[in-house]
């Protein structure tokens, strides 16, 4: 179990750094604090599997091509390529903004796709792959109001401070009453999001397609706008994957 943790330890700090050029060994043993004979074993191990690999250049570790093996089967597991990424282009192509799927991941949730719209001269960037407190956001909030009543506590519970539970819980509770969650300045100052739930065959939470745009100048009939579609878009994905209605 010890090794299982310090590998994921490397894998995490490898994300983190992931627009930098590869880690050294010494880097990494600093940063996952593991003396350097430790990373080695643990490096050489990882490689067997291809979870890490070594530039021969600079001797510099980054991650692994069998991630990109794991995220082609994910997709391919939920009909990304045939089903989703249509319905989010579409969306894109009607409200000239960033489109946005996520997907819950227990206390988080994981941007599994960004589509930028090149008509938007402001750019609201959430970069892929990022991982979101389940209690921030617009698709998050989108989420939690479809998921059971049990496990939105849990999440609650852990994320949210005591005395600011019951309003979040009123916040929920009007979101699945609208059909969208809605989210000003929770993340980045200036900027909004608007999001629909996406629900499987059985009912379940599947992700949440979201609408990044910045604040400045939003009308009343713009914003209804961005939510009619992403709703809609919300609605036909999970239709999609099977949901037939309550």
């Amino acid at each position: 179990m010890q090794s299982i943790d310090r590998a994921m330890n490397v894998i995490n700090v490898l994300v983190s750094n992931s627009s930098v050029n590869g880690l050294s060994i010494t880097d990494l043993s600093q940063e996952c604090e593991l003396p350097v004979s430790s990373m080695h074993r643990l490096l050489k191990a990882m490689s067997k599997h291809g979870l890490i690999q070594q530039d021969e250049r600079s001797k510099h570790y980054g991650l692994g091509n069998i991630w990109l093996e794991y995220g082609l089967r994910m997709y391919d597991k939920m009909d990304y390529i045939s089903q989703i990424r249509p319905e989010l282009e579409r969306l894109m192509n009607m409200v000239k903004e960033s489109v946005y799927l996520s997907q819950p991941m227990e206390m988080e949730s994981l941007i599994v796709e960004r589509i930028d719209s090149e008509k938007s001269q402001i750019r609201v960037y959430d970069q892929l792959g990022s991982r979101i407190a389940m209690h921030i956001g617009a698709a998050n909030k989108a989420m939690l109001a479809y998921m059971p009543y049990n496990q939105v506590k849990e999440i609650i519970d852990s994320l949210v401070p005591e005395q600011d539970r019951a309003a979040f819980l009123n916040i929920l509770t009007e979101t699945k009453v609208k059909g969208f969650g809605i989210s000003h300045n929770e993340r980045t100052e200036g900027t909004s999001s608007v999001a629909a739930p996406i629900l499987n065959h059985f009912g379940e939470v599947h992700g949440a397609v979201s609408i990044g745009f910045v604040s400045f100048n939003l009308t009343s009939d713009r914003l209804d706008f961005l939510i009619q579609h992403v709703m809609e878009t919300g609605q036909r994905i999970s239709s999609k994957l099977g949901y037939r209605g309550p």
